[in-house]
């Protein structure tokens, strides 16, 4: 039952949460950058790419909720993310490795680094902030698919700001945790991604 001062969760910001996961994203970009970097041949690199970013990561946070580690897939709780951060950070790692030694594109192996970059500043803001995860991904995403592909590509920046309002609604973060979480993933894609790539 409701308490007078809780009001019902929106099953829209629910759905975009949801939908507009980091997972969600990192498919996306594995795919859009390894067609953009070399065709069918990239879109295989940021096949397997997407197993050790996104697949294996979901495999591992759905364990834990199943066993009760997690309260949901989101890991909302920043002492949760402590453990799920550097596994994934892991896994990124382990995928990154192989397709250097396989010979992956430039443009996907930018990417790759660019994600653990990104890994990496959220874990060290995580010990003193819960920086919004969400944001962070889905912005970078935008900013690496505009990098390679044009300024056009920005408007997916309207998504971002969608998935913010979903955060906010929720209460899973803060306006201000939403607008770090954006700002860091928009500037380490320019930082990394750009110059890598």
């Amino acid at each position: 039952m409701l308490t007078p001062t809780q009001a019902p969760e929106s099953p829209l910001a629910r759905r975009v949460t949801d939908w507009l996961e980091p997972r969600t994203w990192i498919i996306l970009n594995t795919l859009v950058i390894g067609w953009h970097s070399s065709h069918w041949s990239g879109i295989a690199w940021g096949v397997f790419a997407s197993v050790f970013c996104a697949v294996i990561p979901m495999l591992f946070i759905q364990r834990g909720v199943k066993k009760g580690k997690y309260g949901d897939r989101h890991v909302g709780s920043r002492k949760q993310r402590f453990v799920v951060l550097p596994f994934v950070f892991l896994s990124v790692a382990v995928g990154l490795g192989v397709m250097l030694a396989g010979g992956a594109p430039q443009e996907m192996v930018a990417m790759v680094v660019t994600m653990m970059v990104t890994l990496f500043a959220l874990t060290a803001i995580t010990f003193a902030w819960k920086i919004s995860v969400h944001q962070a991904v889905a912005a970078g995403s935008v900013a690496m698919i505009a990098v390679a592909y044009g300024p056009w590509a920005l408007a997916g920046f309207a998504l971002v700001a969608l998935v913010g309002w979903s955060r906010i609604k929720l209460r899973d973060h803060t306006p201000s945790q939403v607008a770090a979480g954006t700002a860091l993933g928009a500037l380490l894609a320019v930082l990394t991604f750009a110059p890598l790539r």
